[in-house]
């Protein structure tokens, strides 16, 4: 049996309560397929025991995207995520983030992919206090569409359609990408979107009015000004007043079919 055999299947108990029959499939498929210990977990200190003591064994996560974002940023805290592979079954109401990265729709194909699939190396930003950002981070804080990893894009296209000043106030940041000045404190800012794109932040300014937005690509982005949440992933953080996020490109391995 070799270790890629050895799986060890960490089943959220969100998962669990949503939908315990896609839960049940899947755990037959991949138990089927492999030698897996199983681990269900009713706390997230219990979800981190778990993982933290997965020996040689090639964890799965049964969950949705929450659950996925939570072992991502444990393992990039253990330092495992450069040499291992995370595998996930999507389940759950929150699983757009999931299917936006290649991970199939089903918990039998997922479980397959999973057993089955070749490891794609995937870029992180991870800010100064090691947090770590796997999809779109957006300051403000805005509301998320879950499903749709480019949410924010009809957010921004309805402000743009509207009249200034409807969509409220602008708000002044000083952006910074690899130290060249975007803009400054004396400049009205709408919204700051920031993803990962080859190896590179792909880092785009919004300002009121008909002014087209910015992009550029960078290896770090600064942004600081008077206190502002940011939304990164699923989870909202803040108020700061300054966060620098770099880029870790192929920092973590994700099973796909």
């Amino acid at each position: 049996m070799s270790d890629r055999d050895q799986l060890l299947v960490v089943i959220d108990p969100v998962a669990r309560r949503q939908d315990g029959e896609s839960v049940r499939i899947a755990k037959d498929v991949l138990c089927g397929g492999s030698r897996a210990k199983v681990c269900l977990p009713e706390s997230p200190e219990e979800f981190a025991r778990a993982l933290a003591r997965r020996g040689t064994r090639r964890p799965v996560i049964v969950g949705d995207d929450r659950a996925l974002l939570r072992a991502v940023a444990l393992l990039h805290r253990d330092r495992w995520l450069g040499d291992g592979a995370l595998s996930l079954v999507p389940v759950g109401s929150g699983v757009g983030l999931a299917h936006s990265l290649g991970v199939p729709p089903g918990p039998v194909a997922a479980a397959r992919a999973a057993l089955d699939g070749g490891v794609r190396r995937l870029d992180l930003l991870v800010d100064e206090s090691d947090g770590v950002v796997v999809g779109d981070l957006m300051i403000p804080a805005g509301p998320r569409r879950a499903g749709s990893r480019g949410w924010w894009r009809a957010l921004l296209g309805r402000r743009a359609r509207s009249p200034r000043g409807v969509a409220g106030p602008g708000r002044r940041l000083r952006v910074e990408a690899d130290g060249a000045l975007l803009c400054d404190l004396h400049q009205e800012v709408d919204a700051v979107t920031i993803r990962t794109a080859h190896g590179r932040a792909e880092i785009t300014v919004h300002h009121p009015g008909p002014d087209r937005p910015v992009t550029v690509k960078a290896l770090a982005v600064t942004v600081s000004g008077a206190d502002f949440r940011y939304r990164a992933d699923a989870v909202v953080t803040g108020p700061v007043r300054t966060r620098t996020w770099s880029v870790r490109a192929g920092a973590w391995g994700l099973t796909l079919p």
